[in-house]
């Protein structure tokens, strides 16, 4: 199996959130790194990744962007490495100051922009929920529960209840990032045998449908993978099973894609749901609310790249004094 890349932090509407926890189930030793430095701390993450390629690693990737990573997990050996900043529990904690003297770093104009990323995502939340209520009237919820309960009975119905206490594993499959909005959707679905893509609009019952099919799949013994939005974190954008190969997913935009494989199947839940004629009946309305919406996120990633661009120059004096061959050791040390 390859290597697995999904994200635990996100930058979000509610602020930065953080599921690292659900994915140390069964981790019996994390050790957090410990530096002012992000960019060492993932130079070093990086080197152990490479002294473990012979194990599955899951590569958990990083909201500060792409160059920066929060840890590796090594399940087959019980083990992971993470960064202190994203860490909430730990084994043991390393010190890297003892072996790369550092003073704190000054990140006040980094963290001010932040929370302007953050302000800027809630007032667009806001706008949002008012185009997912346009929707949400125009709902057959008749319909979306039959509808939800076939989907699940057709999925579940040859598969025999296990009995067992299942796992969900909570996550994200992209976020918000100095770098603009990324995900790794491609790269999870890429091995999936049945691989459903949702389409619709805002509040056309998207995530609440997915969450029918999570219950669902732990109620039958099924350890489950649910990626929140990046965001909504109260939403969810997609639902993957291993035990099934299977996995459904919000793909509308930021995060659009379409079918690759015969097997794969588009999942429409505006058609299916929502009375037609609603995109032209309310086309002005939904118009404007949805340009007001894309602008606060528009405001909201320009900030992060701001942030990130203040990061990166605290960041280049401080790595400007360290070698490859000193991460290298420094890596090696801490695998021996």
């Amino acid at each position: 199996m390859p290597n697995l890349h999904y994200y635990v932090t996100g930058n979000t509407a509610e602020g930065l959130v953080n599921h690292l926890d659900t994915n140390l189930y069964k981790i019996n030793q994390v050790i957090a790194l410990k530096h002012p430095s992000a960019r060492l701390k993932t130079a070093i993450v990086k080197k152990l990744a490479e002294l473990y390629k012979n194990s599955n690693l899951e590569i958990l990737e990083s909201a500060l962007g792409n160059d920066y990573l929060d840890g590796i997990i090594i399940s087959e050996k019980s083990l992971a490495f993470i960064d202190a900043n994203v860490a909430t529990m730990s084994t043991e904690t390393l010190d890297l100051t003892n072996s790369f003297p550092a003073k704190k770093q000054e990140l006040s104009a980094v963290n001010r922009l932040t929370q302007k990323a953050y302000d800027s995502f809630a007032e667009g939340l806001k706008i949002h929920d008012e185009l997912e209520d346009i929707y949400i009237n125009q709902m057959d919820f008749g319909h979306a529960d039959k509808f939800a309960e076939q989907f699940i009975n057709d999925l579940l119905k040859d598969i025999p209840k296990k009995n067992r206490q299942p796992h969900t594993y909570t996550r994200l499959f992209g976020t918000n990032t100095a770098d603009g909005v990324v995900n790794v959707v491609p790269h999870l679905v890429k091995n999936i045998k049945n691989v459903h893509y949702i389409k619709g609009r805002a509040g056309t019952g998207k995530s609440t449908f997915m969450k029918r099919i999570a219950a669902a799949c732990a109620g039958n013994g099924l350890d489950v993978e649910m990626y929140y939005c990046s965001f909504d974190p109260n939403s969810v954008d997609m639902v993957l099973v291993r035990e099934l190969d299977f996995c459904i997913f919000d793909s509308t935009d930021p995060h659009e894609f379409f079918p690759q494989k015969e097997s794969d199947n588009i999942v429409d839940l505006y058609d299916e749901f929502i009375a037609a004629g609603t995109d032209e009946k309310f086309e002005t309305e939904i118009y404007n609310t949805n340009a007001q919406y894309k602008s606060c996120m528009k405001e909201g990633i320009r900030y992060l790249k701001e942030a990130g661009e203040k990061r990166q120059a605290i960041e280049d004096q401080f790595m400007a004094a360290i070698s490859d061959d000193d991460v290298a050791q420094c890596a090696l040390s801490i695998r021996n």
